[in-house]
This record gives structure tokens, C-alpha cells and sequence, in this order.
């Protein structure tokens, strides 16, 4: 099939690669003329393993195309998806400007049928806001439907999860489109859930919050365990044998971030509330979710004092391993709270630019033990697997005091007490 993508950000790139790689002709659209010139050249704005090497097999053999020109993904498309961010309003809803600005360039360039697909994360009725737009604004009678088929990738796994999908969900009214978008999946041999759009559009939402709940739980449950002395990793593993319940999501650590769980739990807030529903159960767990950064810097009190004056070591700054992103990520959030206490940060990610540093204020080392050396405290913000390996009787030498915060619960607590370190993570009295 011929594929159009328009937004060749984080999901848009990851979806047109992966297309491509299962043999369609896909052309991805983005406005930046550098970042298209860049991708048509291979180079991955975005770290995300396993993408580099797709997206050079597409570009190699010819199935995949990066442009500045919707015309020219448009012309003679079967499939439409469009892959633009939505970020949050004011109010917390989802911001569509750009969804509607696609559509409106689907109108002007549509030749033949079409199915156009909100593959972006947007509330209920969105798809039925595209197909008006549309529909309003075609020059000339062109054929098309309008879907729904929201992206469940994770970062960090992204790749993978493209091409080993849990299930695929299609939102359509339309039994053309249904089949259509059938036959674009059935390679993948995935359960495939075809459904209304409102109910498609509801299912991510759903699926994201849910997830955002398991962990604010867990959260919550391991700030008990420390009040209470027991071990919120056994309390994990009791509960995670149920099959009703599941051992995924729950880590206990400084709270979700990242682009979808809190975006995505605003904006269902916001959704409810336009239909005079309080979702008061999500909004407790945004309130969990921004308390638990504060737990983090509070057991660092615990442990010095007194933060003003005081050196820490910040390992991990993106909001989960195997990814660069940092939006909203809790690390950024608990940098700033240790800066305005009078603490001297000094950071390391592995992946994360030299911009996010400066943006923050902080001091890039070159490694963790740079980091740590003459701290006071270092708190793991971040599970990066090399954190679990380092040589920690080296690390107890050159630090000025041995503190370790590990948020993430990463480490093993008796094997650093032992070596001499005053170990702190969460639940793990």
C-alpha cells in the first residue's frame, strides 16, 4: 500500500519506518526542512533502539520517503495517519489545532480514496471532527472514511512493540475501511479489536490511565511500607501473582512522567468534565504522582540535614531508560526542588543532551563516579542498567558521604550497607 504520514515526530517516525518495513511505500511528513533533510540522510533525531537500522533498510530499499510537502504524501495514498502531537491546553484538554490543520491539507490534496487515521492520542469525537473538516473543506467529490487506531509503543521498545503488538484497535463506522486496515495489520497476526471511533479513541486513554493508576498505587502502598517497616518488593511480588492484577507497573519510584501517562490523565480530567463527570479517582492519582517527587527530596533531608550547601549526585535524567525524552520527567522536577533547597547538583545520563543541562542549571559529568565524586549524596533517578554494575567500594572512596537515595529501587540494600553506605529507597524500610 501507499502510505502517507504526516508528523514525523516520535510515533510518526516509528510507524512509517515500521510500515516500510513490512513492505509499503510510505512517505513522512514534517514541517522542519532540517529534520527531513537530516532523516532523509538516516540520522534519528530521537534515541530509540533498533529505529536506526529500520529506518536505513526502508531508506536503502526505497520504501521509505521523509518531505516537507503533504501534497506529495497525499497524491494517491490509501492511508492517511496523522501522527501530530496534541499537546495540553490550558485546561488540561488536548490541543487539536494541529490534528484540524491536517485534515484540512488531506482535503486540499486527496485524489482518490482515502482512509484518514488519528494515530496521535485525542479525545473522543476527534475523528468525527476530522471527517467534518474534510468533508467542508474538499475542493472536488473524492471518496474517503476516517478511522481511528491509537499507537500503545513504548519508548525504549518502540520497534518491537510495533511489530509484536498486544492487540490492534480500529475505530470505524466503515466496513470498507475496516477491511482495508485489516489487510495493512494481518501481517503483524496480532488480535485485532475493530470497534466505533468514540470507543477506539476512549480505549488509549483508558489503557494509558489504567497504567498511571497501577503505579501511583504502588507508590503510595511503598510510602506505607516505610511508615509501617515492611517491604514494598515482597508486597509487589504478593500482589503481581494474581492474575487479576498482574507484576507489571508495579515499581514503585519518584512517579510516572514521560509524554503520555500525565498528558493523557489531564486530559481525560478535562474530557469528564465537559460531560459534568469528576473523575476524582485520576486526579488523586496526578496528586500521588506529583507528591512522590517530593518524598524523594524529603528522604535526602532525612539523610543530610540539611540540603543547602550540600553536593548530590543525579544519576538519570531522562523519564525511563532507553530513551532520551524528558518530558516530564520526575527528575527534572526533583533537580529543581534540590536547586531551590541551595543544593549543588551535578547530573549524568547516558543519552540525555548537553541542552537539558544547561536548561536546568546543572553540571553534565561524564560518568557516574564523576558525579559522585565529593558528593554528599547521590540519588538514581533513572534505572540504567550500568548504575547496577558499578564498582560501589570505589564509589564509597570518593564520596564525601556515603548516601544513596535509589528511587528506582534498583540496587541491593544489604550488599551497600555493608560496604558502609546509609541506603535509602522507596518502600524498603
Amino acid at each position: 500500500m501507499k502510505i502517507a504520514v504526516i508528523g514525523s515526530g516520535y510515533v510518526g517516525l516509528v510507524t512509517g519506518s515500521c510500515f516500510a518495513e513490512l513492505g509499503n511505500e510510505v512517505v513522512c511528513v514534517d514541517i522542519d526542512e532540517e529534520k527531513v533533510a537530516k532523516l532523509s540522510a538516516g540520522q534519528i533525531p530521537i534515541y530509540e533502539p533498533g529505529l536506526d537500522e529500520v529506518v536505513a533498510r526502508g531508506l536503502e530499499r526505497g520504501r521509505l520517503r521523509f518531505s516537507t510537502s503533504a501534497a506529495e504524501a497525499i497524491r494517491g495514498a490509501q492511508v492517511a495517519f496523522i501522527c501530530v502531537q496534541t499537546p495540553s491546553a490550558a485546561d488540561g484538554s488536548a490541543d487539536l489545532s494541529r490534528v484540524e490543520q491536517v485534515a484540512a491539507d488531506i482535503a486540499s490534496h486527496a485524489d482518490g480514496y482515502v482512509v484518514v487515521i488519528t494515530k496521535s492520542t485525542v479525545p473522543v469525537g476527534t475523528a468525527g471532527r476530522v471527517e467534518r473538516i474534510i468533508r467542508e473543506q474538499l475542493p472536488v467529490q473524492v471518496e474517503f472514511d476516517v478511522a481511528s487506531n491509537p499507537e500503545f509503543l513504548r519508548e525504549g521498545s518502540a520497534v518491537f512493540d510495533f511489530m509484536h503488538p498486544d492487540r490492534i484497535v480500529i475505530g470505524t463506522g466503515s466496513e470498507r475501511a475496516a477491511g482495508l486496515l485489516t489487510d495493512l495489520y494481518r501481517p503483524l497476526g496480532a488480535p485485532l479489536i475493530v470497534t466505533d471511533t468514540p470507543t477506539a479513541e476512549l480505549i488509549k486513554y483508558a489503557s494509558n490511565t489504567f497504567l498511571a493508576t497501577k503505579i501511583s498505587f504502588i507508590n503510595a502502598i511503598a510510602n506505607l511500607c516505610d511508615a509501617v517497616g515492611a517491604d514494598v518488593k515482597d508486597v509487589a511480588l504478593g500482589m503481581g501473582y494474581d492474575s487479576r492484577i498482574g507484576l507489571e507497573f508495579l515499581k514503585p519510584g519518584p512517579g510516572f512522567g514521560g509524554s503520555c501517562f500525565p498528558k493523557d490523565s489531564r486530559a481525560l480530567i478535562a474530557l469528564a468534565a465537559q460531560h459534568d463527570y469528576d473523575f476524582h479517582l485520576l486526579r488523586g492519582v496526578l496528586e500521588i504522582n506529583d507528591e512522590q517527587r517530593r518524598v524523594i527530596v524529603r528522604k535526602l533531608e532525612r539523610q543530610l540535614g540539611t540540603l543547602a550547601g550540600k553536593t548530590v549526585a543525579v544519576w538519570g535524567i531522562a523519564f525511563k531508560p532507553n530513551t532520551d525524552d524528558v518530558r516530564d520527567s520526575p527528575a527534572l522536577d526533583i533537580v529543581e526542588q534540590l536547586l531551590a533547597a541551595g543544593a549543588i547538583v551535578r547530573g549524568y545520563d547516558p543519552v540525555v543532551g548537553e541542552n537539558v543541562y544547561e536548561r536546568l542549571g546543572i553540571t553534565r559529568t561524564a560518568g557516574p563516579m564523576d558525579a559522585a565524586t565529593d558528593a554528599d549524596a547521590v540519588v538514581l533517578l533513572t534505572e540504567w542498567n550500568e548504575f547496577r554494575w558499578l564498582d560501589f567500594h570505589r564509589l564509597a572512596e570518593v564520596m564525601r558521604s556515603p548516601v544513596i537515595v535509589d528511587a528506582r529501587n534498583l540496587l541491593d540494600p544489604p550488599v551497600l550497607r555493608q560496604l558502609g553506605f546509609r541506603y535509602e529507597g522507596v518502600g524498603r524500610s
